[in-house]
């Protein structure tokens, strides 16, 4: 663990190679040009920032905060039985809870494990960045890890660099990272009958131009030009590398957290905890562009 202080802010180094917590910063103030200039040049070097102490924040503060990283994507539309957002008022915030009132959740996922994946890969056009901000917090559980993309491409052998170079992956649309079939999808069983954006194995960062391994998601991913058994062979080879207990590192949520990562380079999955205890997240995503 190493700290750098700025003029304004700290950035204490959580992980091995992944995740940073800033301190001396209250997001729901304005943000100044300088601790804005720190925040990127360590959101880029860590990958994952955690902010801490930032109970009461409004969602208007989430959003402008947000706004720091870029344009706002809408908030997807909720796989729920209404098909309603969740928070009517904020078109680019989502709720994520298990929380239940009148019978209908006021958020998604529930309680269950979410597996690891990135932010809407199976779009053409997938978010640079998301931002998570917690409300309530159950006693145990719902603890969120995340895996360094950019150390899971540098420590491939060389053959499997080049043998990976010139492949796109499929990356399926039809289920969330909680494995919920989404509202007006068809079941896919057959990875090769997958619908969702085709992506390069391997991307290029667009600020950084470093290369990192681009996986998406396993559940029904694809590798188009290879047969079933390669496919399936060469993605379980990838994702059990780039999952190693050794790159990834564990956020254990306290209530005024706010977390912002980097879909560019990083996975996440999340513990699922007691569905009898609450949880209450907003989250925000920023538009990207299309990974190469």
């Amino acid at each position: 663990m190493s700290s750098v202080v700025g003029d304004s802010i700290t950035v204490v180094s959580l992980g091995a190679g992944i995740g940073a917590q800033i301190d001396g910063i209250n997001l729901r103030e304005p943000v100044s040009a300088l601790s804005k200039a720190q925040i990127m040049s360590a959101w880029m070097l860590h990958k994952v920032l955690r902010f801490r102490g930032q109970k009461g924040m409004s969602t208007q503060q989430l959003v402008d905060f947000s706004r720091l990283f870029g344009e706002l994507d809408r908030a997807p539309t909720p796989a729920n039985k209404t098909g309603k957002p969740y928070l009517a008022d904020f078109p680019t915030v989502t709720a994520i809870s298990n929380i239940v009132v009148d019978g209908q959740p006021i958020g998604g996922l529930g309680a269950y494990e979410a597996e690891w994946h990135t932010d809407m890969s199976y779009n053409d056009h997938t978010p640079s960045a998301s931002i998570l901000y917690a409300i309530e917090i159950p006693p145990s559980g719902g603890d969120t890890w995340f895996c360094d993309m950019y150390a899971a491409y540098a420590q491939l052998p060389a053959e499997l660099k080049a043998r990976i170079a010139p492949l796109k992956c499929v990356h399926d649309a039809s289920r969330n990272s909680a494995g919920m079939l989404r509202k007006g999808w068809k079941e896919v069983t057959d990875p090769r009958e997958t619908i969702g954006a085709q992506h390069p194995l391997v991307r290029t960062h667009p600020i950084t131009k470093r290369k990192a391994l681009f996986l998406g998601r396993r559940l029904n991913a694809c590798i188009p030009g290879l047969s079933l058994e390669e496919s399936e062979s060469l993605l379980n080879t990838l994702w059990s590398h780039a999952v190693r207990p050794e790159s990834t590192w564990v956020q254990q949520w306290k209530v005024g957290d706010v977390l912002v990562w980097d879909n560019r380079c990083s996975m996440h999955r999340r513990d699922a905890f007691d569905a009898s205890t609450r949880r209450l997240m907003h989250r925000t995503q920023v538009a990207g562009d299309r990974p190469y």
